[in-house]
């Protein structure tokens, strides 16, 4: 990390016009002692930095309550795998999974204009194309009943869902790549 922030001084130091720099760990930032500081600062330029931490700050605290609840549903998955039976019947079935594939539907086609537009949201909707395309090739074939229904959704899923789900991936992955 230490030799990344060298680097990006020195990247700075090379005059590049219109470039610019952010830390990405441990900046030195306002006193935090004083939250009311945050709030009120004086200086624009504080009041910035101050923006920025207290967004920062927010960012990790979104974080840690996701890790809590992740953690939290550990448990909750023994209740599960322990308490559900084995087979259930849903009163919607249908709308239930022309719901599921409507959004795919959209997903597919919004992700694939953006792709084709170089739309930097491209990612965005990649990423979540392809979780839904996983979603469907899981539910697909665990719901599926024995025999020809688990081989039409295990196609299904191996030369269609899954496929595409990883070329979403792909999408989404390769900006990083090209940003880095």
């Amino acid at each position: 990390m230490r030799q990344l922030a060298l680097q990006a001084e020195e990247f700075a130091t090379e005059g590049s016009e219109g470039a610019e720099c952010f830390p990405l760990h441990g900046h030195a930032g306002p006193d935090l002692s004083d939250p009311s500081d945050l709030l009120n600062p004086s200086d624009p330029s504080e009041r910035e930095a101050a923006g920025a931490e207290l967004g920062s700050r927010l960012v990790g605290w979104a974080g840690w309550l996701l890790v809590v609840c992740g953690l939290a549903l550990l448990p909750w998955l023994y209740v599960l795998a322990t308490g559900l039976p084995d087979t259930a019947s849903a009163a919607h079935w249908p709308v239930t999974w022309v719901g599921l594939d409507t959004l795919e539907a959209a997903s597919l086609i919004v992700t694939g204009v953006l792709a084709v537009r170089d739309d930097r949201r491209h990612p965005l909707a990649a990423t979540m194309t392809a979780t839904l395309l996983v979603i469907d090739a899981w539910f697909d074939t665990t719901t599926a009943a024995a025999g020809s229904d688990l081989a039409a959704a295990a196609t299904m899923a191996l030369c269609a869902e899954l496929p595409l789900a990883a070329l979403c991936v792909w999408l989404a992955v390769r900006v990083m790549g090209q940003r880095a």
